[in-house]
């Protein structure tokens, strides 16, 4: 009996730990695989390695550091951005906020013609360096500069970039 509640008490739970960790860890990285092959009886032991398929996205650059446009994707649903705006890519009707299918490239050319990758991560840092006509200061939140990664900030304005146009 000690020995049932000693594995329900310390092993199961480190060995969940274990799995979680080694499954949620990596999200968001590239995996390769690799695999050893070791024949016994051999002098020297047979290596191989497999590369990691990766294929290429749409990306910015400038003042947006780069990003990757389907990891944008991601953090836009993962922010609930569809609830407050417009965006076609995202299957976002939204009516809060601007309308990303538009707003960005017509806002960005009104705020002193402003590089629209520029325009778009000024408007998550601070969304009220710039009020978009029809919308008043304080609608949208002020978090996002500070709960985003810069990778996370990069990849959204990747995504709203690819799919804005004036």
């Amino acid at each position: 009996m000690f020995i049932w509640v000693l594995f329900v008490a310390l092993l199961f739970p480190a060995g969940f730990a274990g799995w979680a960790v080694g499954h949620y860890s990596s999200l968001g990285s590239s995996s390769t695989t690799v695999v050893h092959t070791v024949t016994l009886g051999s002098t020297s032991p047979a290596t191989t390695t497999s590369p990691a398929t990766t294929t290429s996205v749409a990306t910015t650059t400038g003042a947006s550091g780069g990003g990757d446009a389907a990891a944008g994707k991601a953090v836009f649903a993962a922010n609930s951005c569809a609830s407050c705006h417009t965006f076609k890519p995202a299957n976002a009707t939204g009516t809060i906020g601007p309308n990303l299918d538009t707003a960005p490239t017509s806002d960005a050319k009104a705020d002193h013609n402003m590089d629209l990758a520029a325009f778009i991560k000024q408007s998550i840092e601070d969304p009220n360096a710039y009020i978009a006509k029809g919308y008043t200061k304080g609608i949208m939140p002020t978090t996002f500069g500070q709960s985003l990664t810069p990778k996370q900030l990069n990849d959204l304005v990747a995504f709203i970039a690819s799919g804005s146009s004036g």
